[in-house]
């Protein structure tokens, strides 16, 4: 009985929720892994009964947010979103999934079904080589397929071959910038690492708004843990130590950003914390 009851009440909250949006943008950022961020802006036509939305099996790290990064209430059911906009006039949707793709030899395959046109960007250095339908535009990595059952086929190279052994001059150059870059980078590290050890104006600025209520328990907790392991450490350091769910540490995290507080860099494998100097 109680099984019959609780599809009851599933079956009434899809009956009266809407799949109809009166605005819809989509956005695919692929990765060279085949794990695939899908991005949607949706602008509901009616704010008082839930939105459905459709995601994969394997979807990950679904965050449901206003404009301004406030959270959305939503809640899953067998693979579907419903999402309470209330007063918002758009939400935006997010999540990582490695269902999109698939590969066979060296090509990979994105396939997307969409109500809308739908930007995909493809990983750097990707070259297109099969498509369902005619695009409505391509930019360099990006392109814009039209509405329905898409797939996009495509490679991703490998760098330049070189030439009787040598590398071209341009990329002697490029590389010769990472390593400088690199050595600048771990420079401008160490001395913001021996300015936090030291004190400074920001620190005693940084160490005044922590005893101020301008910020939530979790952000202050984060930025003294930046304080004491010298103003840099990676999200995922930050998040155990202080024991928050991935979704409550971006949030966290793009808070403190917006405040200026902090700087994201973006790594190949995961992204770092910087308090700003």
């Amino acid at each position: 009985m109680k099984g019959l009851r609780c599809m009851a009440v599933v079956f009434i909250v899809f009956l009266f929720a809407s799949p109809v949006l009166a605005q819809e943008t989509v956005k695919l950022i692929v990765y060279e892994d085949g794990y695939v961020k899908v991005e949607l802006s949706i602008i509901p036509d009616n704010r008082t009964v839930p939105i459905i939305v459709s995601v994969p099996e394997h979807a990950q790290d679904v965050i449901v947010e206003d404009p301004e990064g406030n959270p959305v209430d939503f809640q899953t059911i067998n693979g579907t979103l419903l999402i309470y906009p209330e007063s918002t006039e758009l939400v935006r949707v997010s999540y990582y999934t490695p269902d999109l793709t698939s590969k066979s030899g060296i090509v990979w395959t994105l396939n997307f079904s969409s109500e809308v046109p739908f930007e995909v960007v493809l990983p750097e250095n990707s070259v297109i080589v099969d498509l369902s339908d005619i695009p409505l535009r391509i930019s360099e990595t990006s392109i814009t397929m039209p509405p329905g059952n898409q797939s996009v086929s495509y490679i991703i190279e490998s760098p330049s071959p070189v030439q009787n052994g040598q590398e071209s001059p341009l990329k002697l150059i490029l590389a010769l910038g990472g390593v400088v870059l690199g050595a600048g980078g771990v420079l401008i590290w160490w001395r913001g690492k021996n300015r936090f050890d030291n004190g400074g104006a920001f620190e005693d600025s940084l160490r005044e708004i922590l005893k101020s209520d301008e910020l939530k328990e979790e952000e202050k907790l984060a930025l003294k843990y930046l304080l004491e392991h010298g103003g840099r450490a990676s999200q995922a350091e930050i998040r155990d130590a202080l024991g928050i769910p991935k979704t409550t540490a971006w949030r966290m995290f793009k808070r403190l950003e917006e405040k200026k507080l902090i700087r994201i860099v973006k790594g190949r494998k995961e992204n770092w914390i910087e308090l700003r100097g």
